[in-house]
């Protein structure tokens, strides 16, 4: 097709029309929704569908004669080769939370210029910092119109799936429970209203659960409690009469979904309203009534749910050797297939890796889509396979597959990689690097509370030591049936804010890697619980935790390079092998079996 009249510059072109009739000088088209989710349901994929850059971080600024769309380095590559058709810059920036876009139109933007943003997908942290930096530059913000709709005639609607219960045993919390807690919090707070728009922790909150963002079992919805009751906003019918008299039951009663800002709008005075300004949106924000005394804070739930229960751990295990069982029967089988000859693609990693999930009880359906890439693929954090797009698995080299399953009793999230035929020292290397920065994090002690962001340069340490970085987070906390990336809790180069403490179960992955564009990838996933660490007496500094490490999967030793690795760093290897083996045998027969006891054999 011929750029010039490819979908996405007439898409860019029909929006300048609308800019300029409106007197708009560039509209920012961030990735996210009403509720700021990660993964998002059709109708607010406009950032993708206005440029082509199908990640799922990123945002889009375009003016009358540019359009640019910043993303972090786990991007940079795929984003290259998605927006060239629609001749859109690319501007990297250090991470997704960077405020490179910010910078941008204050210094780009002539004093005197608007720029529009929808503020109900538009974050409140984000719209005052926004609004702090335009304000100096003398450029005008919008918030109150949405352009996507007056260019993007088939728009889709709102998901309208149903919403069901997360019952016990796998529910091991009740509702009411749960809601009393957050109450408690909220009286701390001194405040008589929360308000809740996080769709994660609207439903770990309501025991509830759904299928409205991809791969997150969660619907749609915003809450208002009170301090005896409270509202949920949600679309009309996602709930039958059942289920609405269980929560009735709790005090919750049903409103319209698009009720949520006028219902903000009529509190006031004596009212005080709890609100996180990272967990809501600037639209909403806006519509609170005059009255109403304001305390932002972080959503008590989202502390609460970060932390596991002993109960929701046991549950979490067993998911983990259900998923370490079907990632068994796939390796078992796809090696098999790949010494008959069979033509195996990355798609084919895909079906049949998916299929092995689907046979383990209690499996709902994927945590993400499947990372599966050969070579130069895996160089790409956030690779993805298409029919349109992918590589044959075939010659030598590394295949890197992150995966993972939504389970009624937990999330998973795993990252291995393979060596196909023949791999060379340089690719040794490099496994044995990140190897060495997984354990080395895997197998850390540390005082209770320690912000995440501080054990961060533990896992990165052998790959500094020769040169070597990775523009990821280490780690990102993970919920239990429930969103893949959770939380506050985030082990990564960003700056430690209040929240970010490791606490007992909390669940992180660690995850360092290595990339080398148009080679190869490495990058060795498990996740881990937080648990108390047995210390020495006298220490005098309090409790302290170590990571349980959750994920039971083989970690291949083919590729790695012997004399790169301490004594104590093998013993670690194969004491977690022999758990491995210990775990899964059991739920293996067959050439499942069998291939488990191989990729088990301790190192020498």
């Amino acid at each position: 097709m011929d750029t010039r009249t490819s979908p996405i510059r007439l898409r860019l072109t029909q929006l300048r029309e609308v800019l300029a009739e409106r007197g708009i000088d560039a509209l920012l088209v961030p990735s996210s929704d009403p509720h700021l989710s990660e993964y998002l349901p059709e109708r607010w994929q406009g950032r993708q569908w206005l440029s082509g850059f199908t990640g799922s971080m990123g945002t889009l600024v375009v003016t009358a004669d540019r359009a640019a769309l910043f993303a972090d380095s786990r991007y940079w590559v795929q984003a290259e080769a998605e927006l060239a058709p629609g001749g859109i810059e690319l501007v990297k920036i250090e991470s997704g939370t960077s405020p490179g876009h910010v910078d941008w139109l204050a210094r780009e933007l002539p004093r005197g210029a608007v720029v529009a943003v929808d503020g109900q997908v538009l974050g409140l942290a984000a719209a005052e910092r926004l609004q702090a930096a335009l304000d100096g530059a003398g450029v005008q913000l919008r918030t109150d119109i949405d352009l996507l709709d007056a260019i993007w005639p088939d728009r889709p609607g709102p998901p309208a799936a149903p919403v069901y219960a997360h019952r016990p045993p796998h529910a091991s919390q009740p509702r009411a429970a749960k809601l009393a807690a957050v109450r408690a919090a909220m009286a701390q707070h001194g405040a008589t209203h929360h308000f809740v728009s996080t769709v994660d922790d609207i439903a770990w909150l309501t025991n509830l659960r759904g299928s409205d963002v991809p791969y997150n079992p969660v619907f749609l919805a915003h809450l208002l409690l009170d301090g005896h009751g409270g509202t949920l906003f949600i679309g009309a019918g996602k709930i039958d009469a059942a289920l609405a008299a269980e929560l009735a039951a709790d005090g919750l009663r049903l409103a319209p979904y698009g009720q949520a800002g006028s219902a903000l709008a009529q509190l006031g005075a004596p009212d005080t309203l709890l609100m996180d300004p990272r967990r809501v949106t600037h639209g909403l924000r806006m519509q609170l009534g005059a009255g109403c005394k304001l305390v932002q804070a972080i959503n008590p739930s989202t502390l609460l749910k970060s932390r596991k229960s002993a109960a929701e751990a046991a549950f979490v295990r067993e998911a983990m050797a259900e998923d370490g069982a079907a990632m068994c029967e796939f390796y078992a089988d796809f090696e098999a297939a790949l010494a008959r000859g069979e033509r195996l693609t990355e798609l084919s990693v895909d079906e049949r890796l998916s299929a092995a999930r689907a046979r383990r009880p209690g499996y709902v359906g994927l945590s993400f889509n499947t990372i599966a890439g050969f070579n130069a693929n895996g160089a790409m954090p956030h690779y993805r396979a298409t029919p349109e797009s992918h590589a044959t698995i075939e010659g030598d080299g590394l295949l890197l597959i992150d995966s993972g399953g939504q389970y009624l009793g937990g999330t998973t999230d795993i990252t291995r990689v393979w060596p196909i035929g023949a791999v060379d020292a340089a690719m040794r290397r490099d496994y044995t690097l990140v190897l060495k920065g997984t354990l080395a994090l895997s197998r850390a002690r540390f005082p209770q509370g320690t912000p995440g962001p501080m054990l961060d340069a533990l896992a990165r340490a052998p790959l500094w030591e020769q040169g070597l970085d990775f523009g990821h987070g280490t780690g990102h906390g993970v919920g239990y049936f429930l969103n893949v990336h959770e939380g506050p809790q985030s082990i990564s180069k960003t700056t430690p804010d209040a929240h970010m403490g490791i606490e007992p179960g909390m669940i992180t992955s660690v995850e360092p890697g290595v990339y080398r564009a148009g080679r190869w990838g490495v990058r060795i996933e498990n996740l881990v619980l937080a648990v108390p660490a047995a210390t020495p007496e006298g220490g005098g500094f309090g409790e302290f935790l170590e990571f349980e490490t959750l994920t039971l999967c083989p970690i291949d030793t083919r590729c790695i390079e012997r004399g790169l690795l301490r004594s104590d760093e093998i013993a670690w290897l194969n004491g977690y092998h022999a758990t491995v083996r210990a775990r899964l045998a059991p739920r293996l027969q067959g050439a499942a079996l069998a291939w488990l006891q191989e990729r088990t054999e301790p190192l020498p």
